[in-house]
């Protein structure tokens, strides 16, 4: 971890088998005042799904110092007429020591304090695909040591429920997932795993 990031993030993709382009896209990035991760999924899979993933991450790498809110509404109205995608966005404000997220669709977060205590968070329905609609927007406080896992539906419920995923090291937790998802892939997988420290 550089020593001047606040964030420490460690991901892992793979495509469906007898796929060689996995159709999630993923950006992040930090600034001195802030982080955000987003992860977006194409409807459907290969390089249309790519296409549409892209255009969402696109987007918010265009605009990235608005509201998780403006970034959803703003991805919503571009795909407008396009295949639509489904989107996950995390940003945490360091000098607030606040975070706020948007899920939609079957982008999943998980919040993991210090004490180990999971908290899933339940994605708004639909997808994005430029029908005008209102998205839920959560917020929490931030607490140092903290981690959030965002991740695709090629993540299963019975994988996010292993004792790996609350280590404190976030390469160690996609290095295990790596090493326990040899098999083929049912689906794109995308697992971001991200650390807080102050």
């Amino acid at each position: 971890m550089n020593i001047h990031q606040k964030v420490d993030v460690s991901v892992f993709q793979k495509a469906k088998k007898g796929n060689y382009c996995c159709g999630d896209s993923y950006f992040y990035a930090e600034s001195d005042t802030e982080f955000i991760c987003a992860v977006a999924d194409g409807l459907g899979n290969g390089e249309f799904a790519k296409e549409s993933s892209q255009i969402v991450i696109d987007i918010i790498k265009e605009n990235i110092n608005i509201s998780v809110e403006q970034l959803v509404k703003l991805c919503n109205k571009r795909l407008q007429g396009k295949r639509g995608a489904v989107l996950g966005i995390l940003k945490i404000n360091f000098k607030e020591r606040m975070y706020t997220f948007s899920s939609i669709g079957n982008i999943g977060v998980i919040s993991i304090m210090n004490n180990k205590k999971k908290k899933r968070n339940i994605p708004n329905t639909g997808y994005l695909a430029g029908i005008k609609r209102t998205f839920k927007v959560e917020r929490g406080n931030l607490e140092p040591g903290m981690c959030f896992i965002m991740f695709s539906d090629g993540v299963s419920d019975k994988e996010l429920s292993q004792d790996y995923f609350t280590y404190d090291d976030v390469h160690r937790i996609t290095d295990t997932f790596a090493l326990k998802s040899f098999e083929a892939r049912d689906d794109d997988t995308t697992l971001i795993v991200m650390r807080y420290d102050a």
